[in-house]
């Protein structure tokens, strides 16, 4: 009996034994567990920590590369400014000194008192004759006036009243204008070109030449509008048979070149103006703000200036 009694007793202290033995396992597992998570955590930690780090120098970097980049290309600016400057500055100084010259040769080539006196005396007779021919040609201009009112040529008839307007003007500001010869650089320069007309060598000065050049383009201006009035009427072509060919003074002032040379390449520019008018193209000029003009190629075949020095 007694053994029997004892038996509980040793097994209740031995399953106590036991439990407390695997509560104490439980717990030694749970805790190393808990250990490693924390290990992890810290690992972890220090992962992202270094990451942050690795990023704000890489930042740090990009910046420092950024700003030196800028640095370089300010300094590429500033050194790309300091040779435009000298460039202008050598422009400058070598517009200066071609002006000096030209200044320079300009009082060189001068003309004498008494060969300004002689152009002077020139141009107050060419001034003269002019006024005596634009009277005399008014009556021409108002019997081809009746003449193109039968044909009932409208729009040559349009042209020509606009023609012959501008050439009016131009006898008003011939009778009232009071010229100062003295002042006038044409009468003391000197010539620079020489031109070819009808075998003959002329030889004019830069304003002479200028004239010229106006006489050309003027021409060819008219003379498009004349031939483009003759295809718009359905007339049949022909330059000549336009007044405006015949005249040939639009534009003229009376000065710097005599009448005879303006009219000559005035209808050197009529005729090929016209051809384009009338044909509806552009192979002498072109259109531009309005404005009919011959190509500078072709001015400078018909004119074909030949300096003198």
């Amino acid at each position: 009996m007694r053994t029997n009694i004892l038996n509980p007793m040793i097994m209740a202290a031995l399953f106590s034994t036991l439990s407390l033995a695997e509560t104490s396992i439980a717990a030694d597992g749970q805790g190393e567990k808990q250990q490693e998570q924390k290990q992890e955590r810290v690992q972890k930690k220090s992962e992202q920590d270094q990451k942050q780090q690795q990023h704000r120098v890489q930042q740090e970097q990009k910046q420092d590369q950024r700003q030196e980049q800028q640095q370089q290309k300010q300094q590429q600016q500033e050194r790309v400014q300091r040779q435009s400057d000298q460039n202008q500055n050598q422009q400058r100084v070598q517009q200066q000194e071609r002006q000096k010259q030209n200044q320079q040769q300009k009082q060189q080539q001068r003309l004498s008192q008494q060969q300004q006196q002689k152009l002077i005396s020139q141009q107050q007779q060419r001034v003269v004759q002019y006024r005596q021919h634009l009277e005399q040609q008014q009556s021409v201009a108002q019997q081809n006036a009746t003449q193109l009112q039968q044909q009932k040529r409208v729009a040559q008839y349009r042209f020509q009243e606009q023609y012959l307007e501008r050439v009016r003007q131009q006898q008003v500001q011939l009778r009232d204008n009071r010229f100062d010869y003295d002042r006038d650089p044409y009468f003391y320069t000197a010539s620079i070109y020489r031109y070819n007309r009808g075998g003959t060598y002329y030889q004019t000065n830069e304003y002479g030449a200028k004239t010229l050049r106006q006489a050309v383009n003027y021409g060819y201006e008219q003379g498009f509008r004349a031939g483009k009035a003759d295809r718009d009427d359905r007339w049949r072509g022909n330059y000549k048979d336009s007044y405006a060919y015949r005249d040939a003074n639009y534009g003229y002032s009376g000065y710097y070149v005599n009448r005879t040379d303006y009219n000559h390449y005035f209808r050197e520019g009529f005729r090929r103006g016209y051809e384009d008018g009338y044909n509806s193209r552009y192979q002498y000029g072109r259109f531009a703000g309005g404005n009919y003009s011959i190509l500078d190629t072709i001015l400078s075949q018909i004119l074909n200036f030949q300096a003198l020095r």
